[in-house]
């Protein structure tokens, strides 16, 4: 093949020609991703900011809770956002208050909840309901987090299982940190959380999922900041996350992807 000569002269012709222009400031997306599908955003960052030439802000931030840190709180003080990754139970809320925008709302994967000791431990068995049981009233000390799952747990599964009384004094929820680092220290014997939140924690050994009959799926969703300063751009990236490209980050996460909408 003969190299494109004429192409490479008019383009060193136009340079010559042409003022210099100022370099144009790179679009940067602030995302508050809660830990559910944290996994997801930082596996596609590098490669989504190479192909699109926009920088990822990535910030971590629970879906819900009394936290400073957690989504609602966050924009409630008006810090600066453009694209919001949460339960989207509690994106429902952020839609119905006008803080982000319901057409921009995309769902993205469906998370289960899972059991972690600290690396190395005995792995008691989960395997059936009355197993499942006697682990939880046989543990020294258990931590679940303050968001979707841990509501669930200490508010609905645990009464429901009607475990001896001595239970809740031993149980406790964990705010602003995975529960998987806990866990990690020996704080707790045994941790719960989605299983997408608990991947991401060096130094502990997850036993599995909690059975069928007391799992409970949380779905993780992404929209745009109603105030967003890159509206386009913000779009973009919902688009991309709910596309067949980004399944394979969901489900390497922990999530299983919620299948792309025509």
């Amino acid at each position: 093949m003969f190299p494109r000569l004429p192409t490479l002269a008019l383009g060193a012709l136009l340079l010559a020609s042409t003022p210099l222009l100022a370099a144009q400031p790179v679009t940067t997306l602030t995302v508050l991703s809660s830990g559910g599908i944290m996994g997801t955003i930082r596996e596609v960052a590098p490669a989504y900011e190479k192909a699109t030439g926009v920088k990822l802000d990535i910030a971590a931030a629970p879906s819900m809770g009394d936290t400073p840190q957690a989504i609602p709180n966050r924009l409630a003080r008006n810090e600066p956002a453009d694209v919001v990754l949460m339960v989207g139970s509690a994106l429902d809320k952020l839609v119905a208050s006008g803080q982000v925008v319901k057409d921009s709302r995309v769902d993205l994967g469906q998370s289960f909840i899972a059991m972690a000791v600290r690396q190395g431990a005995p792995k008691p068995d989960i395997s059936n309901m009355d197993a499942f049981k006697q682990t939880l009233e046989k543990a020294q000390s258990v931590a679940y987090s303050d968001s979707a799952s841990g509501v669930y747990l200490s508010r609905i599964l645990f009464p429901r299982m009607q475990l001896d009384k001595s239970f809740m004094a031993k149980a406790r929820m964990i705010p602003a940190e995975p529960v998987g680092a806990v866990v990690a220290r020996g704080e707790a014997q045994l941790g719960f959380q989605q299983l997408s939140e608990l991947k991401a924690v060096p130094g502990i050994d997850i036993i599995g999922l909690i059975p069928d009959q007391a799992q409970k799926m949380t779905l993780y969703s992404g929209a745009m900041v109603s105030k967003s300063q890159h509206p386009e751009a913000a779009r973009t990236l919902l688009q991309y996350l709910a596309s067949k490209d980004a399944a394979k980050a969901i489900e390497d996460s922990g999530l299983k992807p919620v299948p792309a909408q025509p």
